[in-house]
């Protein structure tokens, strides 16, 4: 039965702190507000708060009796979420708090992502800053920003500003891994501008509609065989451009660069006497590409519908077979599997956005990779294919893989408590989505690191959901690492 309120919710203090963080609306590069809730927590506990010149909160915290001399631990979470929502959700990101509800063992949002991605991390660390019974050593709480769509909060954050030794990132979404690598990244955007045509005279409007796909994360769930919504309104538009002289107006599909898309929309123009096959046969290719994916897509909705508009300008000829032709060239989904690491993808790329109109077409494309010239060589590859379609292409965002360090001393901590904790051994792994580590090492390079987290599933669709079972487990684990940190040497 599902509830509005998680009052009711162990542990308290971050169901508590999380509810109060999802009330800020706190979209990526609009943290304005979500920054001035940090500081205003920070000094209402009398804590040493600073933020820095780009925007990233850092709040210190004293060891507590007895815990001065262990190593200063540094406990970082990101400010930003991913904002999503179903299409026929109403819902304004920009003004409104997150509206959440419990169903059994998971926290779910109405409509629109959740925010467990990464406020169920920061409503840890800020449970622990309040506290005035945790053990704990000295603390440097870091809330960076901008995590999501370019990580330029820990781009951004200066070498000599922090002087722990332990970096415990909460930014990992299975709370049986504990994480030790990750992957880099590069976006990849694609570009071409056009001169409209004016749409001839016997021609009918359509809307093309590709909904109600999984979505979800592009570095965590690549490799699941969800559908790109993209890539499906290409193949149907390659078809009808093919065999029956279709002609774009305008499209759009998909909109984060690290989400994978889950509708597009394409309003087309079909000539008069075309449309009873350019129907049916265009029906008979949605009902196969349904079918295609019945296990992992079985809420996809493939809609061809006449419009009573008309659409005035079109895409040129030959702009229109560059675009088609382009996106059907360009990989999506996995590129490669690492040969080190069992059952980890190693290189990827999700076509995110797709948009053609106002005399411009955009391609977004965001590629990853653990090994930095895998990452290269597919972009490469998609500035290749994009070139030939007579696209100009642009590298920007790229930030670092985390590099594994099979030495750390903190892993070997966390390993123990888990084994004792449970009763069997945690799975030490790397993963495909982008984390802060990485980029962190560069100014920090002698940092221990380490990821973990509670269970998150579905996180950057409006699907993500938390386990309130695991959110439990993930504090007791923490509470026992809090006062398991190694001496100072």
């Amino acid at each position: 039965m599902a509830e509005n309120n998680l009052d009711k919710l162990e542990p308290k203090a971050i169901w508590k702190n999380f509810a109060a963080l999802n009330a800020v609306p706190r979209a990526s590069k609009k943290e304005a507000r979500v920054i001035a809730f940090m500081v205003d927590f920070g000094n209402s506990l009398g804590l040493a708060t600073h933020v820095d010149e780009i925007g990233n909160v850092l709040i210190r915290k004293p060891a507590t009796q007895g815990m001065e001399d262990r190593k200063t631990i540094v406990l970082q979470s990101h400010l930003d979420m991913v904002h999503q929502k179903n299409n026929d959700t109403v819902f304004d990101f920009d003004t409104e708090g997150i509206k959440m509800y419990v169903d059994g063992d998971w926290v779910k949002a109405e409509g629109t992502t959740l925010g467990a991605d990464n406020g169920l991390g920061v409503a840890t660390i800020m449970s622990i800053l309040e506290s005035t019974t945790i053990v704990h050593p000295a603390i440097e709480a870091l809330f960076t920003i901008d995590e999501e769509t370019g990580m330029t909060g820990a781009l951004g954050l200066k070498g000599g500003l922090l002087s722990g030794e332990i970096l415990l990132n909460l930014d990992t979404e299975n709370d049986t891994e504990i994480d030790i690598g990750c992957a880099g990244g590069i976006d990849v955007t694609a570009s071409q501008t056009y001169t409209p045509e004016p749409c001839p005279s016997g021609m009918l409007s359509f809307e093309i509609t590709v909904k109600g796909l999984h979505g979800g994360h592009s570095g965590m769930d690549i490799h699941k065989g969800f559908a790109n919504a993209n890539k499906l309104m290409n193949r149907l538009l390659f078809k009808a451009n093919e065999r029956y002289g279709l002609r774009i107006s305008s499209l759009l599909g998909g909109s984060l660069r690290n989400a994978i898309p889950r509708e597009s929309v394409a309003k087309v123009v079909i000539s008069e006497d075309k449309r009873p096959v350019f129907v049916q046969e265009l029906t008979q290719m949605a009902q196969d590409i349904k079918q295609e994916f019945a296990t992992t897509e079985p809420g996809m909705e493939i809609l061809i519908e006449p419009q009573d508009v008309s659409y005035t300008t079109l895409v040129p000829v030959a702009a229109q077979e560059n675009l088609i032709n382009s996106v059907y060239a360009a990989l999506n989904g996995v590129y490669r599997v690492s040969a080190d690491f069992e059952d980890l993808v190693e290189t990827s790329n999700n076509i995110a956005k797709v948009e053609v109109g106002a005399e411009q077409i955009v391609i977004k494309c965001l590629t990853r990779s653990s090994v930095e010239t895998s990452k290269l060589d597919l972009a490469h590859s998609l500035q290749a294919a994009f070139e030939l379609g007579g696209f100009a292409v642009a590298f920007s965002g790229d930030y670092p893989g985390w590099a594994p360090n099979p030495n750390s001393e903190i892993l070997e901590v966390l390993k123990s408590i888990y084994q004792k904790q449970h009763g069997t051994a945690p799975e030490v792994v790397a993963c495909h989505a982008g984390l802060e580590c990485g980029i962190l090492g560069t100014n920090y390079p002698g940092m221990d690191m380490i990821s973990f987290g509670p269970t998150i599933l579905g996180a950057h669709s409006p699907a993500e959901r938390a386990s309130v079972s695991s959110v439990q487990k993930f504090w007791n684990f923490v509470l026992e690492i809090l006062k398991e940190i190694p001496r100072k040497k």
